[in-house]
């Protein structure tokens, strides 16, 4: 769950105490590139692309995590959904760096790419892998990982913790960290039964 609904959770609440600081980092971008101060309502515009292209990308997610869940099998459809996980990290992490917040809207467009494949995958994929009995507790799994991926954004955002001027840049790049966990890790898991019998025609590797 770490790498699928965990960073669905996960990007939802993390966007939220860094607001103000990104805004200030628009408007100072702003000044700097054009040599005037941006109109609030450019400031609202922007910092507005910032929050809802992030369900843009999970819409992108969700319409090909059906293709790629067949087309290359569950657990490398998930391994898949950590590259846009990166790269969005890489582009939040350095935007402050290179002095542009569009890396922050691209990505964040990329993130929920990585939220709307991992979400829908991980539902599939702990599902088919889960044994009979168990199937409905391994189902709730990802309501548990989505929540703990919320709590989880909340607690980075503390100002103890990574919500503060100087350290939000870090924060927005955390979702790298559950994306390498599940990079090294997942690899040693099996595929799903129900893709090996029905989408590989391999009976003797589902069995």
């Amino acid at each position: 769950g770490i790498g699928g609904a965990f960073q669905y959770g996960l990007q939802v609440s993390i966007i939220n105490s860094p607001a103000e600081y990104i805004k200030i980092f628009i408007r100072e971008t702003w000044l700097k590139r054009y040599s005037s101060s941006p109109s609030e309502e450019m400031i609202t515009l922007m910092w507005s692309f910032v929050v809802s292209i992030y369900s843009i990308g999970g819409l992108l997610g969700s319409c090909s995590a059906g293709y790629l869940s067949v087309r290359f099998g569950r657990k490398k459809a998930m391994l898949f959904a950590n590259i846009p996980a990166l790269l969005s990290a890489a582009l939040m992490g350095l935007s402050r760096l290179c002095g542009s917040f569009e890396m922050i809207i691209a990505g964040r467009l990329f993130s929920g790419v990585c939220g709307g494949l991992a979400l829908n995958i991980h539902l599939m994929y702990a599902g088919e892998c889960a044994p009979r009995k168990l199937r409905g507790l391994i189902a709730i799994t990802a309501s548990t990982a989505i929540a703990t991926g919320k709590f989880v954004g909340f607690a980075l955002g503390l100002r103890e913790v990574l919500g503060v001027d100087a350290l939000w840049p870090i924060l927005m790049a955390a979702n790298a960290l559950p994306a390498l966990i599940q990079l090294l890790t997942l690899p040693f898991f099996p595929d799903s039964p129900r893709y090996l019998l029905i989408d590989k025609k391999d009976k003797e590797g589902c069995i």
